[in-house]
C-alpha cells in the first residue's frame, strides 16, 4: 500500500505554527511514502473581507529547502489550499501560475459574501435550521467552484459539519451534489476524503459511493493536520474505506497531473 497525507499545514498558514521539517518527519515516523504541503490561500478573510494578493515566497523559500533533505526518504510535494477560487477567477489564475506547483485544493470556507462570509468556523449554529441554511449556502457555493478550473480536488466536501452539534442528514443535498460531483468528474477533478486527524471517517463512505456513482475517480486522502502529531491520522482506515466504496486507485498529483496507485 502507497500512503500518502495530501492535506496538511505548515507555519505558513495563519492557523499553524509548525515548519515543514518537522511535518515532513512526522509523516516519515507514521509510515508515509508521500507528503503534500497545502498552505491556506483563501480569497475570504475569517470574516470575509476580500483578499486581493498572495505572497508565495514564504511557501517557495521553506519547500525548496527541505526537498534535497528528504530525496529518497520521502516524497515531497507543494501544493495549495484555495478557497472560494470562484470569487475572483483572474486572481486565483494568477495565484496558481506556478511551475512548482504539484497539487490544488479547492476549498469552501466561508459563507457566500452575501452572507457575510464568515468562515463557518466562527458561524453560529443555535438550531437545526441554522446548520440548514449554513449547508445551503456552503453547497450553493461547491457547484460555483466545482465549473471553475481552479483546483485538482474538491476538499472536505463535509466540512462545516465539524462545528454543528445537531444531526444532520445530507440526504437533502443529494441533488446537488450529484450536480457537483459531476461537474468534477467530467473535468477530470476529483474529491478529497478529509480524515480531520482522524476524526471523520465512517460518515465519508456515502460521500464516496455518491461520487463513484457520478462517474469520479480521483481520490486523494488528508489529514488536515496543522502540526505534527496529526499528519497521516486516518490514512490506513481511509484507504479501506475508498475500497469498500468500489474504487481500485488512490491519487496523488505531479504538476498538476494525477498519478494513480492500486
Amino acid at each position: 500500500m502507497y500512503y500518502t497525507d495530501y492535506h496538511t499545514h505548515t507555519q505558513v498558514s495563519p492557523d499553524s505554527d509548525a515548519p515543514l521539517s518537522a511535518m515532513a518527519e512526522a509523516a516519515i515516523a507514521a509510515g508515509l511514502d508521500e507528503l503534500c504541503i497545502t498552505d491556506h490561500c483563501d480569497l475570504l478573510e475569517l470574516y470575509g473581507q476580500p483578499v486581493d494578493h498572495f505572497d508565495w515566497t514564504p511557501s517557495l523559500q521553506q519547500y525548496r529547502e527541505a526537498l534535497p533533505r528528504y530525496t529518497g526518504r520521502l516524497n515531497l510535494r507543494l501544493g495549495l489550499e484555495l478557497g472560494m477560487a470562484h470569487l475572483n477567477l483572474a486572481l486565483s489564475q494568477q495565484i496558481l501560475d506556478r511551475p512548482e506547483l504539484d497539487f490544488v485544493l479547492g476549498s469552501v470556507h466561508n459563507l457566500c459574501p452575501e452572507q457575510g462570509g464568515t468562515d463557518f468556523y466562527y458561524v453560529d449554529y443555535p438550531d437545526i435550521d441554522a446548520c440548514y441554511r449554513a449547508l445551503d449556502d456552503y453547497f450553493h457555493s461547491m457547484s460555483l467552484l466545482a465549473v471553475t478550473d481552479f483546483y485538482d480536488v474538491l476538499s472536505h466536501i463535509i466540512y462545516p459539519l465539524r462545528y454543528m452539534d445537531f444531526p444532520i442528514s445530507l440526504e437533502r443535498y443529494t441533488d446537488v451534489l450529484r450536480t457537483i460531483f459531476r461537474s468534477a468528474a467530467e473535468r477530470g477533478r476529483g474529491i478529497e476524503l478529509n480524515t480531520w486527524r482522524g476524526r471523520t471517517l465512517n460518515e465519508w463512505l456515502p460521500v464516496l459511493k455518491l461520487f463513484k456513482s457520478c462517474g469520479g475517480e480521483i481520490i486523494t486522502i488528508g489529514s488536515d493536520a496543522h502540526s505534527p502529531d496529526g499528519v497521516g491520522k486516518g490514512v490506513q482506515e481511509a484507504c479501506a474505506l475508498v475500497q469498500e466504496a468500489g474504487f481500485r486507485y488512490l491519487a496523488t498529483y505531479k504538476a498538476r497531473k494525477p498519478v494513480f496507485h492500486t
